[in-house]
């Protein structure tokens, strides 16, 4: 299943179908991450792409939100944007080309994120880290020519890019 709320379910099959996936074996769903349309428990794993951080900063998010529908010993893996090191009290000039304090909010460092999700009752945290793939993510997320992507060029091209990296979350739900 691939849900997401911003994405329309007939583009995302014809995408999954140029890729040469079969509708058995991925199925588009239009989805809030606040009220996930699945079984409890429904999921041996589960991958949260650039989503988490605009849902899951509030420590208890990861119990009522992702874990229920997670199977005991499943996984969940995430890949946020975020920051090499905060810097919310000096938001470089650079950064605020692309976007307000309010919306880096959503960027945050590996040790934010290891205190966010290490608050989780129901789930052993694996690993918290800084991905090893981050130039090589930014530059192929710059060269979508979604408003989005273009409107994040302008930092992107003044050097606001050494102060953001990409971080992924490994967890396993606990038996």
């Amino acid at each position: 299943y691939a849900a997401d709320l911003w994405s329309d379910p007939e583009e995302n099959r014809r995408f999954f179908a140029e890729m040469g996936l079969t509708a058995e074996q991925i199925t588009p769903v239009k989805a809030d991450a606040e009220t996930l349309p699945f079984e409890k428990a429904f999921f041996d794993a589960v991958v949260s792409t650039d989503s988490y951080n605009y849902f899951g900063r509030d420590p208890a998010d990861l119990d009522a939100k992702l874990l229920p529908f997670v199977k005991p010993g499943g996984y969940i893996y995430i890949a946020i944007p975020g920051m090499k090191k905060d810097r919310h009290d000096d938001l470089p000039p650079e950064l605020l080309l692309s976007w307000t304090p309010e919306q880096m909010d959503y960027m945050h460092d590996a040790a934010y994120w290891t205190d966010m999700v290490g608050r989780c009752r129901g789930a052993e945290v694996l690993e918290v880290s800084e991905m090893e793939s981050n130039e090589e993510v930014w530059a192929d997320w710059l060269k979508q020519e979604n408003e989005y992507a273009v409107g994040d060029r302008k930092s992107m091209e003044a050097g606001g890019g050494k102060y953001l990296n990409f971080i992924k979350i490994v967890l396993r739900k606990k038996a």
